[in-house]
């Protein structure tokens, strides 16, 4: 009786040592945010902040998932070896995309609204972009990938309303489809971004 009760004890602690260590979504926001403004508002040269941008990116947003949903009914034809060069042009297209349009911002001021968990897998972290004398406010829902409570990963931007997956999605499939739904278009097209 003695060892079932030390058992569940342990299994107890195991479980309370687990939740202390997943980090909350909101939590894992206002991280990102805190380091990405020192990073912005650093003397540093725009190419090591644009380097240590994207290493937040790397650790914090599901690339491979968002890159795969971008890509839509199209993701199924792929053969191995174009999902392997897909997935390593869609992550260089996304940090080069991702952090061009974070270096404008000199030290962006984000204040963390509410935290909504969706289901099981997902959680909505709402957040307002302050006012400046050069943009107005904006609301931006960070939507937060949690299957796994001790990794959460950044899965889509909302902005105003607005899908940045979802845009990006219909973005890709245009370009295929005015291709003759060649994949071939697509990765020319990201390539082309790339090397700008």
């Amino acid at each position: 009786m003695n060892k079932i009760k030390i058992i569940s004890f342990f299994f107890f602690i195991l479980f309370i040592n687990n939740i202390s260590f997943a980090k909350e979504p909101s939590k894992l926001i206002r991280e990102i945010v805190d380091k990405a403004s020192d990073i912005l508002s650093s003397s540093e040269p725009v190419e090591a902040k644009i380097i240590r941008l994207n290493n937040i990116a790397e650790t914090s947003v599901d690339i491979n998932g968002i890159g795969m949903y971008a890509l839509g009914k199209y993701r199924k034809n792929l053969n191995e070896d174009q999902k392997i060069k897909y997935k390593k042009l869609f992550k260089s297209y996304f940090l080069k995309s991702f952090s061009s349009r974070l270096v404008d911002y000199s030290d962006p001021k984000i204040s963390i609204v509410s935290e909504k968990k969706i289901n099981e897998k997902y959680t909505i972290v709402s957040t307002i972009l302050e006012e400046t004398s050069k943009n107005p406010e904006i609301k931006i829902d960070w939507r937060i990938y949690t299957k796994n409570p001790d990794r959460p990963l950044i899965r889509d931007l909302i902005v105003e309303g607005l899908s940045l997956a979802r845009t990006q999605k219909e973005e890709f499939k245009s370009i295929i489809q005015n291709n003759d739904g060649e994949i071939n278009y697509l990765f020319k097209s990201l390539e082309e971004f790339i090397i700008k």
